[in-house]
Formats: C-alpha cells, sequence, structure tokens
C-alpha cells in the first residue's frame, strides 16, 4: 500500500472522514507553499492535493484560474512542484500528497521520466482532470509500475457505463465533482450528492471523495455523510491568497481548516 490507501484505512479504522485539502503550488509565494502544506496537516488535513499550475485549467473556476495564473508568473513548473514535495518530505514522511493538474505536461515531460521523478519527490497520486478512462491505461500502467495511483473523477454527467468503469478502476480515492461545471461553486444540492455518492461507494474499489463547491464546515459535514471525505480547493485558495506573507498564509490555512475537521469529526461521532 502507498501512503493513499494507508491513510485511508487508518481513517476507516477510527471511523473518520477525510479532509483534503487543495491549494495550488506557488500561490501564494513560492516560499509560502510549503508552510502552508504543514499548517495544513497541523489543522487536520489527512491528504494533500498539490495543484499544478497550467495556462489552460479548463476545469478550474476564476479563483483557482487566477492562482495558477499567479504561480506561472512566478516560474512554477512541474520541476519546481516536485522541489516542493520533496521539501515537505523533508519533515513529513507520511501525509500523502496527491498532484492535480492536466494531462500536458506529463505528456510534454514524457510519462516515464514524469511517474519517476514524482515518485522519487515523494508524490503519491496523480488525477488528471482531462484524462479520460478510455485513454489512460498507459498512463495508469506506467505510474502504476512507480507506486502512483492515478486518481479519477467522476461526475453528475458522467454514464452509467462509464461509472461503473472508475469504480470498478479506482485507484487511491475515487473524486466525485459534486456538480457540472467548474471548481468554485457557491450553491450545490447536497441532496442528490448524497443519493449518487451512496450508489457509487456501493460499488467503487477505493473509497469516494466529494470536492467542487465545498466552502465551509456546515457544507462538509452534510457531504460527509455519504462519503468518506471531501475536497476543499477554491474557498481555501481564496483566503490564502490575500496573505501579507509566509506566516499569514500558514496562520489562515490553520484558521480556514480547524472548523472543518470539527465538523467532520463531530459529524462522524
Amino acid at each position: 500500500m502507498n501512503r493513499i490507501d494507508t491513510r485511508f484505512s487508518e481513517l476507516k479504522t477510527a471511523s473518520r472522514k477525510a479532509l483534503i485539502p487543495f491549494i495550488t503550488a506557488g500561490d501564494p509565494s513560492l516560499e509560502a507553499t510549503v508552510p502552508v502544506m504543514h499548517a495544513l496537516v497541523a489543522a487536520g488535513a489527512d491528504v494533500i492535493e498539490l495543484g499544478v499550475p497550467f495556462s489552460d485549467p479548463m476545469a478550474d473556476g476564476p479563483t483557482i484560474q487566477r492562482s495558477s495564473e499567479r504561480a506561472l508568473v512566478r516560474g512554477v513548473g512541474t520541476s519546481r512542484v516536485f522541489e516542493m514535495v520533496r521539501t515537505f518530505r523533508g519533515s513529513d514522511a507520511t501525509t500523502p500528497v496527491v498532484l492535480m493538474g492536466y494531462l500536458n505536461p506529463v505528456v510534454m515531460r514524457g510519462i516515464e521520466r514524469y511517474a519517476t521523478e514524482a515518485r522519487a519527490a515523494g508524490v503519491d497520486g496523480v488525477l488528471l482532470v482531462d484524462l479520460p478512462p478510455e485513454e489512460a491505461a498507459e498512463t495508469r500502467a506506467v505510474f502504476n509500475a512507480h507506486g502512483l495511483a492515478l486518481i479519477a473523477l467522476a461526475a453528475p454527467t458522467t454514464s452509467e457505463p462509464r461509472l461503473a468503469r472508475l469504480a470498478r478502476e479506482a485507484q487511491g480515492y475515487l473524486y466525485y465533482v459534486s456538480f457540472a461545471g467548474v471548481t468554485g461553486a457557491h450553491r450545490i444540492d447536497t441532496g442528490s450528492i448524497l443519493e449518487r455518492v451512496a450508489a457509487l461507494r456501493s460499488q467503487a474499489a477505493s473509497p469516494v471523495v466529494v470536492g467542487f463547491g465545498v466552502r465551509d464546515a456546515s457544507t462538509a459535514a452534510a457531504l460527509a455523510l455519504c462519503a468518506d471525505g471531501v475536497v476543499v480547493g477554491s474557498a481555501l485558495v481564496e483566503v490564502i491568497a490575500e496573505a501579507a506573507d509566509v506566516d499569514d498564509a500558514a496562520r489562515r490555512a490553520t484558521a480556514f481548516l480547524a472548523p472543518l475537521r470539527s465538523a467532520l469529526d463531530a459529524a462522524g461521532a
């Protein structure tokens, strides 16, 4: 088992829900990324999703798009992201790190080289939002050979045959997108999500987590009723974007995430 499987096994034993924050590598600053990652873990993060800046982030809403643009201006690319993970691993050997991004940088680097360098840096999984399951076999095989999980996305618009395939092939965790759209929505229909995720969990080979539109503790707790965990991204990215310095970014991350951790633990009690 890699760190992701180990962490979800620990959570299941403890009857706890996974809290998975997303931040963009290099935002709000190059220096802040690793300290913010550590602050998130201290505040209760179980897995960290680290966004790889990309010039055409088509699945992301305005908040994460702007975050990605700022990071690109600072020169953050794949190599810099790997270095950030390597630095994080210097004092955290257990928290799973999943890179979330797009296929183009992987292909440009070469799948084999990307997987080798990602694993050496301490990455545990990769989520490529624009890689459909029908075209994922080669990438999955290479990633798996290096101990990397290829995390898959499912959405309300996913057909039943494709949903069954995603559930069957899921690795690490299956990320259920709460609505058909981009990240950062302010309103989601928790009722319909609960029903769909419950059905998905009954057939998935891996834990199912919910993301897109999780903005506060109450929403996280509501979605945790049916999911194995929740992902929070845009709301967190927005909070830390205005940080004055590294210490302020870490404080903002802690203040944002701690209430979500408390809410998830209370919901599971």
